[in-house]
């Protein structure tokens, strides 16, 4: 099972080659793609999904959601990093650099004197989109040396976001332009081309460690091991009972945009699946309060080197079971309510429970949870597998942990 998972995440490197394999499995397991453009029909009811960029959302035996309510399994495809800007081009001297703007909140330090590739996608004139991978290295950044920054050990490492973090990825005169480089990677001309998305990806594959191999190594751990075993735990469920999962874009940054959780994608999704069966909108309100969503998505792990950044009576463990995130300023959405079901499924999977509560001084951050509750009057749970350097381009967490999540979501959706 955690082949699948490290095969998973080295073929994924941005949030729609996410979206493209979950899809992928999807149709390989009897779902049918419905155009997001296109009416609802009765039988799309059974299983189905839609796509809309970077996010997915595919049901089963959507037909009964009015009468018993839905359970949803929600993470995120996307993971921090550095976006290439739209005209990137640059040169210093005779390097060849590339313009980057950073997305979320990375830890900058981490991508450096990385081998990486650039992967994205490209949206033809025809309307088509092509997703595409270097898979190779083409670029770097290179930190500076210590004999020109004596201090660096320390006092720190100081990084001017916009002056320090432009990689390489030529030298000597350009013979082609970052545009003209996409075209060739996807096989067309650059006048074929009407946008696109890039942006640059370690290329280590995933990798376990450990001295008893206990431990996950790589990039994009958060949040793609959740995305993962949400799909896993899915199309694995054989029951009878409305279930959904809601993978969206776009968490890193607020998810703020039309196909983030912020967005009326998923409210959207449920109400015209209760319409198609014929429920009222009465109907359809009545339903949200019989259902329950569980936002999964990772939880930091104790660091051994940093224990006065944790609240050590809620500090989980890796390896040690999947953990409930509770925040009282409703940064997470559990509740004394909402996280009994996955103590109940939790108990029918012989799966352990932990604990995550920040420190009062630390700010804790937050989720796709409270802004799904918030938005459609769902009870929510955030749970999540604990791991360590989150945010680095190279994270890691225990090899049982995201077994156990998918144990764990599977008992979940067969309610029992």
């Amino acid at each position: 099972m955690i082949g699948e998972l490290i095969a998973n995440i080295d073929a994924c490197p941005t949030a729609h080659h996410v979206v493209e394999r979950a899809s992928s499995i999807l149709v390989s397991q009897g779902f049918e793609q419905v155009a997001l453009d296109s009416a609802f029909q009765s039988s799309h009811l059974p299983k189905s999904f839609i796509v809309s960029g970077g996010s997915i959302i595919a049901w089963k035996n959507g037909q009964s959601i009015a009468t018993d309510g839905v359970r949803i399994v929600g993470a995120h495809t996307d993971s921090p990093g550095l976006h290439i800007k739209p005209k990137p081009d640059t040169q210093i001297f005779n390097w060849q650099q590339l313009q980057v703007e950073v997305y979320g909140g990375p830890l900058l330090n981490s991508w450096l004197d990385r081998d990486l590739a650039i992967a994205g996608h490209v949206v033809l004139r025809d309307g088509t989109t092509s997703l595409f991978s270097s898979g190779h290295p083409v670029a770097r950044i290179p930190q500076l040396a210590i004999h020109l920054d004596r201090d660096v050990n320390d006092k720190g490492l100081i990084l001017n976001r916009h002056q320090h973090l432009i990689p390489i990825w030529s030298i000597g005169p350009a013979t082609i332009d970052f545009e003209q480089w996409l075209a060739q990677r996807n096989f067309v001309s650059t006048s074929q081309i009407a946008s696109w998305s890039a942006q640059l990806v370690d290329t280590q594959n995933a990798q376990i460690f450990g001295r008893e191999e206990e431990f996950i190594a790589s990039s994009r751990i958060d949040n793609q091991i959740s995305c993962w075993a949400a799909v896993s735990s899915f199309v694995a469920e054989s029951g009878d009972s409305p279930m959904m999962i809601a993978l969206f874009d776009h968490e890193e940054v607020g998810s703020q945009s039309a196909s983030g959780a912020a967005g009326p994608l998923l409210e959207h999704v449920l109400e015209r699946l209760t319409a198609v069966s014929g429920a009222s909108r009465s109907e359809y309100l009545a339903a949200l309060q019989k259902s329950h969503c569980v936002s999964a998505d990772n939880a930091h792990a104790v660091h051994p080197n940093y224990t006065d950044r944790h609240e050590l009576n809620n500090a989980p463990q890796i390896n040690a079971g999947i953990v409930v995130k509770t925040n009282v300023s409703q940064r997470y959405a559990t509740s004394a309510r909402s996280v009994v079901p996955i103590m109940h499924a939790a108990a029918t999977a012989g799966v352990q429970l932990q604990a995550f509560s920040s420190r009062n001084n630390i700010a804790c951050g937050s989720t796709i949870g409270p802004i799904t509750s918030t938005r459609i009057g769902i009870e929510t749970v955030d749970i999540g597998v604990p791991q360590l350097s989150m945010h680095s381009i190279r994270e890691m967490c225990g090899t049982k942990d995201p077994a156990d999540l998918v144990a764990l979501l599977g008992a979940y959706f067969s309610r029992s």
